[in-house]
């Protein structure tokens, strides 16, 4: 099993870090409560409360795929504490430098992530 270059992993784990804090971050700020202008109250219009609710919609749909993304990370975290990174969690091959510089929290080969998707 070949393992990826010291200066790839090096550079995979400060980028990872600097990502998962990004996430941190925005998961923070979708979770914080609401302020006073964001809820529905009466004497509001029938659209007002609609448009407050597909923008809520939209909201869990951003925070599912950051929390899906801050999984993905920490995996990826994982794998350089343990000295598995860069090769695919299924099927346990190298995953090509250009997909881990592309995308440092790919946990699979792109041939196990595409029969996933």
């Amino acid at each position: 099993m070949t393992h990826p270059a010291d200066s790839v992993v090096r550079r995979a784990a400060e980028v990872l870090a600097a990502k998962r804090a990004d996430a941190e971050a925005e998961l923070a700020a979708l979770e914080a409560p609401p302020d006073a202008s964001g809820g529905i109250s009466f004497g509001k219009r029938v659209g007002d409360g609609t448009a407050i609710a597909v923008e809520r919609l939209a909201q869990v749909a951003v925070h599912d795929g950051i929390t899906a993304l801050l999984a993905d990370v920490r995996r990826a975290q994982a794998k350089v504490e343990d000295g598995t990174y860069g090769h695919c969690d299924r099927c346990g091959a190298a995953i090509p430098e250009e997909r881990l510089d592309a995308r440092p929290w790919a946990t699979l080969c792109v041939s196990c992530a595409s029969s996933s998707a």
